[in-house]
């Protein structure tokens, strides 16, 4: 019994040798694969702004891919991080509602270097897309916008590959208040040629085609919803002599804007005159903040998914701000007016029942 001890101890000794060098390293592979993989979908940016000392910034993916975050900035620093399996084109809004496209990709790292009181000039870089956006947005900088609009046609033509090619076909050719259609779709053919398997491009498609929507003189779709109050609102309630439908959301300043002057203007002419809004916050609750901030007394329409409401598609609304004014029977007499022009338009179709 004496020599059995020694044996089973060199036997273990054996089973735990032959256990280590046998399945250690698979088991520290998967270890290391693990714990840093999260690292390996990480995109990071950060951004240094003279002139900004605190705040917050918000960033959203266009198109829907990424809701709507804030990013805290202190003594003109800030730093944000966020898991992403695909690349996403991003868009950062300031405080001044201004917006600059960041493109984000897993494993990439992204600097933002600026001045709070030169927001054009900021300078995004850390890949080759960010960096050749930023040389394209200040090389377009002191152009006009019919300059700006070719140049992006050119890039487009140049570029179809890039995704570059896909943020510029969505800011001036489509979320525009003139929108060429015919040009908008040859462009989306020569991206779709270079780019076969991009899922955005069925959407840009839809919206294309639901811009015929919006045409004056003809009835506006019928359509139902529920409120951010769980109201149901629909087309059938817009009756009065004129009716207004906006899009608007907190993180845009002319939205904002035209929303106050609906609000006084409505004040004005309650009898004459319904709105309806069409928020794209990206939560209820923001968008009932700002809706009370501005003692919004009508309905507004809020689901949290953007630019994906199904509303919009159903009315053909893809610009913000944007609006639709209707008569009694529901004909539309004007869409897509600037603030002003939308007032405008508005009290001379009051004068006129009046």
């Amino acid at each position: 019994m004496k020599g059995i001890k020694p044996i089973i101890l060199l036997y273990g000794r054996k089973v735990l040798a032959f256990y280590l060098f046998t399945f250690l390293p698979f088991y520290l592979f998967n270890f290391l694969l693990f714990s840093c993989g999260s690292n390996h979908e990480t995109f990071i940016l950060d951004g240094t702004f003279k002139g900004f000392n605190q705040g917050e910034l918000y960033i959203y993916g266009i198109n829907g891919t990424h809701r709507l975050d804030t990013i805290s900035v202190m003594k003109g620093r800030f730093h944000y991080e966020v898991t992403l399996e695909n690349p996403v084109t991003f868009s950062l809004v300031f405080p001044n509602f201004s917006e600059l496209p960041v493109f984000g990709e897993p494993r990439a790292e992204v600097e933002i270097e600026g001045d709070a009181s030169h927001l054009k000039e900021t300078r995004v870089s850390g890949t080759d897309i960010n960096k050749q956006m930023t040389d394209f947005r200040l090389r377009t900088s002191g152009m006009t916008p019919p300059e700006v609009i070719q140049a992006a046609e050119t890039f487009i033509r140049e570029n179809p590959a890039s995704p570059i090619a896909l943020y510029l076909l969505n800011k001036h050719f489509t979320q525009t208040t003139n929108t060429d259609c015919k040009k908008a779709v040859a462009l989306i053919g020569e991206i779709e040629k270079a780019q076969p398997d991009e899922p955005s491009l069925k959407g840009l498609k839809e919206k294309i085609k639901s811009l015929d929507v919006l045409k004056d003189g003809i009835k506006i779709p019928a359509f139902t919803a529920k409120d951010i109050n769980g109201k149901t609102v629909s087309s059938s309630d817009l009756t009065a002599p004129v009716n207004i439908i906006y899009v608007w959301a907190k993180w845009n300043y002319e939205s904002m804007n035209m929303q106050r002057q609906l609000t006084f203007f409505q004040k004005q002419n309650k009898d004459m005159v319904k709105v309806l809004g069409i928020s794209l916050d990206p939560d209820v609750k923001m968008c009932r903040q700002a809706a009370e901030q501005d003692s919004v007394k009508w309905s507004t329409v809020c689901d949290g998914k953007m630019w994906e409401t199904p509303l919009l598609r159903q009315l053909g609304l893809w610009y913000i701000p944007d609006n639709i004014i209707t008569d009694s029977q529901g004909k539309i007499i004007a869409h897509t007016l600037h603030t002003n022009e939308l007032q405008n338009k508005a009290s001379e179709l009051i004068r006129k029942e009046r």
